[in-house]
């Protein structure tokens, strides 16, 4: 049998109706039977490769008058279309979820990233089985699947060894998946799955490996082995690259590429970008740099070592930006031998938002300690300014960059009520289905139109019932309208916005929007009420950039404006509206329920890693008790257990027989405490009493370490780290994998040279609220139990 059995809207399709059986022996049968078919796609149905670079922001790149070379942007935009408004959501797992559903990432439950998620049904971080993702639909008509890199989807309670997974990619409609499930990953010691096991690159970055090219390679490998097996099937593959998230991770000469040409600064930057902007005519003469964010220090206003980090930031960042395009070309240059390029529908979206400004005024060498509200003293960072980037940082480029990345619109990630948190270029590429080559689409639309368009362009339809749920109702419209249409009139005539407590509502060419929050002070300000925000006013139509705010002189348009948001928030899930940003990072603070829920005690065996923060007992802001069952021989040396790495966390480990306890915060302070005696060779109780002062969040405590029921040695911890160690690293027993949590040992080579029978975890009872009386406290608490 060949064909799809179904009309395409029920998916799986339905089993075939099989000839009854008329003989005994097959040489008697009469009725013939035929051989059942896998599902075959429509007719001459394209390939599909969705490619998302990460953080870029609309004037990054030089196919859209960015500074950052990107050759395989500007290959494909001249042989295609570039999109001027489009748009995304202001942060990384809402886009990511939109771009699959087809759906506002409230409507599916993605309000903030999956480490955000609350209880609140538009921010709990489950996508609901009535919006099924893109790969299930292509996958159940036939195409092959595959998703490499950054997913970013998944509930963090629902990342480990046992499930349940079928919200991972391989549950959500792909045939094969290699990459990270977090928000980010150290691009040169990688923790990844292969599909649903955890795997750790063979190579190493003195060996010359990178993440960005491991995920070319492997996305290269398989569209070769899906052409050499299936030719007859077309394939979808998604290509989600870490960078130019942080970590900036990129080999030296990657920067040199940029060596000195950042020198003019930022405020210049924004002025050489605007130019060669309305150059390529992705925005119009008439068009206005938007107004600078207050508080952010002009150029002339740094001093000679801010200026010479900011400079260095900025090289790291465009050079680890072009080595991610290098990846994408090779994977183009792959699709081009194969003979299937001209017959792919190549998306490209040049970012997910828009560029960071969680990297604060200074930039950091260590991305988390900015989400905690500790800011780098520039002195101390300018004398490690040539390891920028390399394996012993983990940095962020200053707010400035991410405002000129931007250009020509105001403010950055997070924000979604201002263009720079949700304008980001993006490229179709589709030469058998486009004919104009080069052309510019300004058409306003969004990331939720994606999934709809590419049905549209593989003569599927959008299905009412997958796997036995029915389906809600897509929310994008096709975009292909557009493809020989370049004056055709916008059919996405409205459009909310809503991140972090920054909203915004486009209505037909009208836009009113309202900031909340401040992107680099994660950690808000107390007390400050939504209802107290400010709503500006622009029509979009002739302000191409938001640079006149016309609230004033429109009161009647801006109230009708902010009713329309209302009614549209409250359609797709938006409220309880929730601005907390790194508070939300903590579990227990946001409110949701980790995988161990009110367990206070954990016990693991050897050999058991790859634990995540929410799977694992969350020692944060808490007294606790760390009790291992070892067998220590002579000499014992490597570790235990330990959580996180090099850049926050905790590890137990032995040096020359002796037993340390090493608290790292943020790579700032060690916390060391190590017993003056190695314990005979044997088989011991190790314990660590952890002792928290309470009062507070981040509070220190008191550290004694036991063996076999006797006080051996103790110290102070005087920081602790309250909400997150790290996005990337995890807990591990016997060995400390990814990073090192302390120079004692090295990365990777560090397993324990003894046994270790089993290590326990027990939790004491939470700290107290740091104000219990105060306004903002009590709110924590309402959110929590919402």
């Amino acid at each position: 049998m060949t064909g799809f059995r179904g009309d395409r809207h029920v998916l799986p399709e339905p089993d075939p109706v099989t000839v009854v059986t008329t003989a005994l022996g097959i040489h008697e049968q009469t009725a013939p039977f035929t051989a059942v078919a896998p599902t075959q796609p429509p007719p001459g149905a394209p390939n599909v490769v969705i490619v998302v670079l990460d953080d870029l922001g609309f004037g990054t790149s030089s196919s859209f008058g960015g500074p950052c070379e990107m050759p395989t942007a500007d290959r494909l935009a001249d042989d295609g279309l570039r999109y001027t408004r489009f748009h995304v959501t202001a942060l990384c797992s809402p886009t990511r979820q939109a771009l699959m559903t087809g759906r506002n990432h409230h409507s599916v439950g993605m309000g903030g990233t999956t480490e955000m998620a609350t209880a609140a049904p538009g921010y709990n971080g489950f996508r609901p089985r009535s919006a099924a993702t893109l790969a299930q639909i292509l996958q159940g008509n036939g195409y092959s699947t595959a998703a490499f890199g950054k997913w970013h989807q998944t509930p963090p309670r629902e990342i480990s060894p046992v499930g349940p997974f079928d919200r991972w990619p391989t549950g959500e409609g792909f045939d094969t998946f290699y990459g990270f499930m977090g928000a980010e990953m150290n691009h040169w010691y990688p923790l990844l799955y292969r599909g649903t096991t955890p795997v750790e690159p063979t190579r190493r970055p003195e060996d010359g490996y990178h993440l960005s090219e491991d995920l070319a390679d492997q996305a290269i490998d398989w569209v070769r082995t899906q052409r050499a097996l299936t030719p007859g099937r077309p394939f979808f593959t998604y290509l989600a690259f870490g960078a130019s998230h942080a970590p900036l991770h990129v080999a030296p000469e990657w920067q040199r590429r940029y060596r000195g040409r950042f020198d003019h600064g930022w405020d210049a930057q924004r002025e050489l970008t605007l130019e060669r902007q309305k150059h390529l005519g992705v925005v119009p003469e008439e068009a206005e740099l938007a107004r600078w964010a207050d508080g952010v220090p002009h150029w002339s206003q740094l001093s000679d070592n801010q200026r010479a980090l900011a400079c260095r930031f900025m090289e790291t960042f465009a050079g680890f930006t072009e080595h991610a395009d290098a990846q994408v070309g090779r994977f183009v240059d792959a699709l081009a031998e194969l003979g299937e390029l001209d017959n792919t529908v190549f998306l490209y979206l040049l970012g997910d938002n828009g560029a960071s400004g969680e990297g604060g005024i200074e930039g950091t060498t260590v991305e988390h300690r900015l989400g905690h509200g500790v800011v780098d003293d520039p002195e101390a960072m300018i004398a490690d300014l040539d390891a920028i980037g390399g394996p012993r940082t983990y940095p962020i480029a200053p707010v400035g960059w991410a405002l000129a990345l931007n250009t020509p619109y105001q403010w950055t990630k997070q924000v979604a009520s201002h263009l720079g948190g949700i304008r980001d270029g993006l490229i179709v590429h589709w030469p058998a289905g486009i004919a104009e080559r080069g052309g510019l689409r300004h058409q306003f639309h969004h990331v939720i139109d994606v999934l709809p368009t590419v049905l549209d362009c593989a003569g599927i339809p959008e299905p009412t019932s997958v796997a036995g749920v029915a389906q809600k109702p897509v929310e994008g419209v096709s975009m292909r309208y557009t493809f020989d249409g370049p004056r055709a009139a916008d059919r996405r005539r409205t459009q909310y916005f809503e991140m972090c407590g920054n909203r915004g509502i486009y209505h037909e060419g009208w836009m009113a929007v309202t900031r909340h929050g401040i992107p680099w002070q994660m950690v808000p300000e107390a007390g400050r009420s939504l209802r107290a925000d400010r709503w500006e006013l622009y029509h979009l139509d002739r302000d191409w950039t938001q640079a006149h705010d016309l609230a004033d002189r429109h009161p009647d348009r801006l109230r009708e404006l902010q009713e329309l948001f209302l009614i549209e928030a409250a359609k797709h899930q938006v409220f309880p509206l929730d601005p907390r940003v790194t508070e939300r990072e903590n579990p227990t603070l946001a409110g949701r329920i980790d995988l161990l829920g009110d367990r206070r005690e954990v016990t693991y065996s050897a050999g058991m890693r790859r634990f995540t923060e929410e799977t694992t007992p969350n020692v944060k802001n808490r007294s606790h008790t760390i009790a291992a069952d070892v067998e220590i021989p002579a000499g014992a040396g490597g570790v235990i257990i330990a959580q996180g790495g090099r850049f926050g966390g905790w590890s137990l480990y032995c040096v020359d027989g002796r037993i340390h306890y090493d608290y790292n915060y943020f790579d700032l302070e060690h916390y060391t405490v190590r017993t003056a005696e190695a314990p005979p060779p044997g088989r011991h109780d190790v314990r660590v009493e952890f002792h928290y002062d309470g009062g507070g969040y981040g509070m220190g405590g008191t550290v004694v370490v036991t063996v076999d029921g006797v006080k051996r040695a103790d110290g102070r911890v005087e920081r602790t780290i309250p909400y997150y160690f790290s996005f990337d690293e995890t807990l591990d027993v016997g060995v400390d994998l990814g990073t090192p949590v302390t120079d004692d040992y090295p990365p990777i080579d560090n397993a324990f040279t003894g046994t270790v029978h089993t290590v326990r975890i027990e939790l004491d009872g939470l700290a107290p609220d740091p104000d219990p009386s105060a306004e903002t406290a009590r709110e924590r608490r309402i959110l929590a139990a919402q």
